[in-house]
């Protein structure tokens, strides 16, 4: 049974988490994915500024940070779990976001939180073939859920 552990670490309610995590869990299904876990931490600027600053050396808030557990090879971990690894968002950027691209919070935080999973999955978008791919998988999940870029 996959897993996904949401984490809000603002002074606010979200109610579009719910839906949000349905979404990941359709992705976790997708991809074909059983007793997988991964964690959802809501931030703020600040917070993932510093995670910016200390992990990746940029100086700069970011709208969604993801901690691969995958990614270290020397990481043996003494479970059957499969441990995904963290997806860190910017509340504040989301919202911000979400009015300068013209769609909803929801869609968004859905878009954010999707992306962040296709990273801990190894997917990358540092070439165009990358990108092709990484945001193709991005899209059907959220269109089969019904999460489209005109939602207002």
């Amino acid at each position: 049974m996959n897993k996904i552990e949401v984490f809000v670490n603002v002074d606010e309610k979200i109610e579009e988490l719910d839906t949000v995590k349905k979404v990941l869990e359709s992705a976790m299904k997708k991809e074909q994915l059983e007793n997988a876990s991964l964690n959802l931490i809501i931030v703020d600027n600040q917070y993932i500024h510093e995670l910016n600053q200390t992990y990746r050396n940029i100086d700069r808030e970011t709208d969604v940070i993801t901690f691969a557990l995958e990614d270290e090879d020397s990481l043996i971990l003494p479970t059957e779990e499969r441990i995904l690894g963290d997806i860190y968002i910017s509340i504040e950027k989301a919202r911000e976001q979400s009015r300068e691209y013209g769609h909803s919070f929801l869609r968004e935080l859905a878009f954010l939180a999707v992306h962040g999973f296709y990273h801990l999955l190894g997917y990358d978008h540092m070439t165009e073939e990358e990108e092709k791919v990484m945001f193709g998988k991005q899209e059907e999940v959220l269109e089969e859920y019904g999460i489209v870029r005109e939602n207002i």
